[in-house]
């Protein structure tokens, strides 16, 4: 499995530094953003280094998959009942911030502090 020795994600996923950790298999780790938006803000990360959506090729679409497809069981477990965000920031102009991809998956009543 790719990783970047660099990447705080990628450090996170070998257990290098601390997240508060919602789910993990085989491919994909979930947990807490330090810096939440809405009540409920998690992030999806594939455990391969992916750096941007920009690099996703066609033998990545399964793993996509898997992320768009656990977001609904996230949020019910976390108690988000009335909808809820999924977000993949793509590049500079696209708000990316963490160069490993990542999916935002927001819930949880309003006001949210951003979006």
């Amino acid at each position: 499995m790719s990783s970047d020795p660099n990447c705080i994600f990628c450090k996170i996923v070998a257990g290098q530094i601390p997240a508060k950790k919602v789910h993990e298999d085989d491919e994909l780790l979930v947990f807490h953003d330090i810096h939440p938006w809405a009540p409920v803000h998690v992030l999806v990360i594939p455990k391969l280094h992916i750096a941007s959506h920009t690099d996703v090729t066609a033998e990545h679409v399964p793993l996509l998959g898997r992320m768009l497809a656990l977001a609904p069981r996230l949020m019910k477990d976390l108690g988000v009942t009335n909808g809820f965000r999924t977000v993949l920031n793509c590049g500079p102009d696209g708000g990316q911030e963490v160069y490993h991809l990542h999916m935002h998956v927001m819930g949880g009543p309003r006001p949210w502090l951003k979006g």
